[in-house]
């Protein structure tokens, strides 16, 4: 995930802000309705991204992930629609406990920008749909370029879904966070239609760090930079996590990713190891078979 890459990340200032006020408030309407939920997990499963992490002699990745790992956000969705036997392929490889989050497609998030992307969209949902009950929630990433004045775009689209499916939404333009009005007008769109709100940790777009969920569901993608920060920071949002699951957070959905993705298990199995000590959870931690060094 090159998305927020510096240069120097010493110069960055990695303190999680404090919490939207509104942020309280949802939780604690949603309090104590289901049991807390938690699934970390990484980008990807390919043996050249994440070295070090399979034992030597793996054949088949997906499987061996899924033994070390609940989760899988599942990137490679976003470049294209696979067909519906690797989907079903991908449920039948998999424990009954492991869930995906796969990237909705470009073509609706990235060319269609969300209108006239019926045909591809129901394409997308009817092959994702073969990984059954392991759907846990797919999410749309939008451009960059993808402002405020787009906001009569989303409600319309999340009618287009089918009622069993409640996405979660990246934004990457700034004034959707960072203009007070527009930022109002979103939460309540995304509150109405139950569409959780990302949290974007990345060392370069601390901007988009907005702390504000519109659902009792955190779903945080975090960049860590390659660097020693990278432990305190998720130190930190186990701090965070936890008071949010006073108040009545009730599913954490966590992925790791790192410009050199190799360090990903490593900072996930630091990461799950004090959830599960502050929780009370009982993740399996995965383990590298060759952590030659922390980065």
């Amino acid at each position: 995930m090159k998305f927020g890459k510096v240069d120097d990340p010493d110069n960055i200032d990695f303190s999680l802000p404090n919490d939207h006020p509104s942020t309280k408030e949802l939780l604690q309407k949603n309090k104590l309705k289901n049991p807390l939920k938690v699934y970390v997990g990484c980008a990807k499963w390919n043996k050249a991204d994440l070295k070090g992490f399979y034992p030597r002699g793996t054949k088949d990745e997906l499987a061996y992930y899924s033994t070390q790992f609940n989760s899988i956000e599942l990137n490679a969705t976003f470049y294209r629609i696979f067909p519906v036997d690797t989907f079903a392929g991908w449920y039948e490889k998999t424990p009954e406990n492991f869930r995906f989050f796969p990237k909705f497609f470009q073509g609706i998030s990235h060319w269609k920008r969300l209108v006239d992307c019926e045909e591809v969209l129901n394409e997308y949902v009817l092959h994702a749909s073969n990984l059954k009950e392991k759907l846990e929630m797919p999410f749309v990433q939008m451009p960059d370029n993808f402002g405020p004045k787009n906001i009569e775009r989303l409600e319309p689209f999340f009618k287009m879904l089918p009622k069993d499916i409640k996405p979660a939404i990246e934004f990457r333009h700034t004034d959707w966070f960072n203009d007070t009005v527009v930022a109002n007008e979103l939460y309540d769109i995304l509150e109405r239609n139950e569409i959780s709100n990302v949290i974007v940790d990345t060392a370069g777009r601390r901007d988009l760090l907005h702390m504000r969920m519109t659902t009792p569901t955190a779903f945080i993608r975090y960049n860590g930079a390659n660097h020693p920060s990278d432990y305190d920071r998720l130190d930190d949002w186990v701090d965070r996590l936890e008071e949010w699951v006073s108040q009545g957070l009730e599913n954490i959905y966590f992925f790791v990713h790192q410009n050199i993705e190799k360090a990903s298990p490593l900072l996930s199995s630091h990461f799950i190891k004090n959830i599960n000590n502050r929780l009370g959870t009982n993740l399996v931690i995965p383990k590298m078979d060759n952590p030659k060094n922390k980065f």
